[in-house]
C-alpha cells in the first residue's frame, strides 16, 4: 500500500490504551504539543473512561474538546482491524504485549498501517517478527517496537555515537545506563511475565533466527559481557540483559554505517562495589520468584498496570546513558541524558515517534519490523532533542590499538 492512499484515511495517529497510566501522559503530551491539524484519536475498551480523558485534554487544549473517541479491546480482533484500517499511525500501550499485543500488530500488518509500541519482551517481539514481518513488507506497514525508554535512547544513542566514529571499519561501542527512577506497574508486570517465560523466549528467538537473514559480509553481534569496573566512567559496569542490545544489534545488522564488524554491550553503571552486588542480588531474587507463580501473583499485586508514582516523584526523575565507542583509530564519548524514564519521557518518546512516523519527510524507505533507528534515525533525534532529551558528544580523542 502507498504512503499516499494511507494519507486518505481519517486519522493520522490513534492513540491505543490511552486511559492507563503511561497512556494519558502520551495523550497529554500530545495535547500539549501536537502540531496545528493534527488528525488524532483516543481509544481504549471503555468510553466512559475516554470521555473522561478527553475533559482533561481540553483543559490543555480546547481543541481537544472535539477529539474522537474510538472503542477498541485487545481481546475483539474485529475491533482492532477497524482501528487500524482508519488510521495511519497506531501507538499503543497496551501491555503486557505477549499477553494482549499480537491482534493490534496482525491488523496494522494487513492494513499497511504504522504500529508503535513501549515493548519491553525479548518474546513478543520474536514472535512479531515471525508471524508479521513478511505481511507488513507486504504493505509497506512499519512495525516499530520499543519506542520509548526501552529502546529509544539505547538504540538512537548507539546509531548517534556511530555516526562521530570512522566509516568502513570495525566498531565497538558499550552503553552504560543510569537512573533515578521508579517504573511503572506494567514494566514490572512485563518484567515479571519474561522471567516466568525462560524457555518460551529462547524458543522465540531460536525460531526468529532459522527465518532472519544475515547481512552479507558484515557482522554486529551484541555478547552480555561480564561484570567489570568501567575505569572510563568510574563506575562498575554490570551486563543488563534486557532488550535493548538485541534492538542495537538489529539496528546494526540493517544499516551499513556500523561498519563490517559491530560488537556492542549494555551494562547498568553503579558507582559503588556494595550496590552492585545489592543489585545482582535483587534481580536474582525477582527472578527465582518469578518462577511459582503464586509468589509471582503477590508481586504482581504491590504494583499494577496502570499505577504509577506522584507528578512531584516523576519530576525529580531522570536517566543518563552514557556510550563509548572506539573504531578505526578514534575514541568517542557521548550521553543521552533526561527526565522521567518510566514516565514522562517514555510518554514523548513514543508519541514523537508517532508524529514522526507520520509526519516527517524524508525517512528512510523501510516496511515490516524496524527499529526506530533503521526507521526514522536522525529525524527522531532531531525531534527528541527539540522535546528536551540530550544527545552530546561529550569528548573525543585519537587513539592507537590497543588503547585502555
Amino acid at each position: 500500500m502507498s504512503r499516499q492512499n494511507r494519507a486518505e484515511r481519517a486519522y493520522d495517529l490513534v492513540l491505543f490504551g490511552a486511559t492507563g497510566f503511561v497512556g494519558t501522559l502520551t495523550a497529554e503530551y500530545l495535547a500539549a504539543h501536537a502540531p496545528e491539524g493534527l488528525r488524532w484519536a483516543i481509544a481504549a475498551r471503555d468510553t466512559a473512561k475516554l470521555a473522561r480523558l478527553r475533559d482533561r485534554l481540553a483543559a490543555i487544549d480546547p481543541v481537544c474538546a472535539k477529539l474522537p473517541l474510538l472503542r477498541a479491546d485487545a481481546a475483539e480482533p474485529a475491533s482492532l482491524r477497524e482501528l487500524a484500517a482508519h488510521a495511519r499511525v497506531v501507538a499503543t500501550t497496551v501491555g503486557p504485549y505477549v499477553e494482549y499485543g499480537e491482534g493490534l500488530v496482525a491488523a496494522c500488518a494487513d492494513a499497511g498501517t504504522d504500529y508503535l509500541d513501549l515493548c519491553g519482551e525479548p518474546e513478543f517481539v520474536d514472535l512479531m517478527y515471525v508471524r508479521h514481518d513478511a505481511r507488513a513488507r507486504e504493505t509497506g506497514a512499519r512495525l516499530v517496537h520499543a519506542a520509548g525508554f526501552d529502546s529509544v535512547p539505547h538504540d538512537l544513542g548507539a546509531y548517534f555515537t556511530v555516526g562521530q566514529l570512522p566509516e568502513g571499519v570495525p566498531l565497538t561501542v558499550d552503553g552504560f545506563v543510569r537512573v533515578g527512577a521508579t517504573f511503572s506497574g506494567g514494566t514490572f508486570a512485563s518484567a515479571l511475565n519474561q522471567f516466568s517465560r525462560g524457555r518460551h523466549v529462547i524458543a522465540a528467538a531460536r525460531d526468529r533466527g532459522r527465518h532472519e537473514p544475515r547481512p552479507a559480509g558484515r557482522r554486529a553481534y551484541a555478547p552480555l559481557g561480564a561484570p567489570r569496573y568501567a575505569g572510563e566512567l568510574g563506575a562498575w559496569a554490570l551486563p543488563l540483559p534486557t532488550i535493548d542490545a538485541r534492538i542495537v544489534q538489529r539496528s546494526a545488522r540493517a544499516l551499513e554505517r556500523y561498519g563490517p564488524d559491530f560488537r556492542y554491550r549494555h551494562y547498568a553503571a553503579v558507582r559503588t562495589l556494595p550496590f552492585a552486588v545489592g543489585g545482582v542480588a535483587w534481580t536474582g531474587a525477582v527472578f527465582a520468584a518469578a518462577q511459582v507463580p503464586p509468589v509471582r501473583r503477590w508481586l504482581s499485586a504491590r504494583l499494577k498496570p496502570g499505577e504509577g508514582p506522584s507528578e512531584q516523584k516523576r519530576a525529580e526523575s531522570w536517566f543518563s546513558v552514557r556510550f563509548v565507542g572506539e573504531g578505526g583509530g578514534r575514541r568517542v564519548f557521548t550521553e543521552v541524558s533526561g527526565g522521567d524514564p518510566g514516565y514522562g519521557d517514555t510518554a514523548k518518546m513514543l508519541a514523537e515517534s508517532a508524529l514522526c512516523l507520520a509526519f516527517d519527510a524524508g525517512l528512510p524507505a523501510t516496511a515490516g519490523q524496524v527499529t526506530t533507528a533503521v526507521a526514522m534515525g536522525d529525524a527522531l533525534i532531531e525531534r527528541l532533542r527539540g522535546a528536551g532529551i540530550g544527545f552530546r558528544v561529550a569528548a573525543t580523542r585519537q587513539c592507537s590499538a590497543g588503547t585502555p
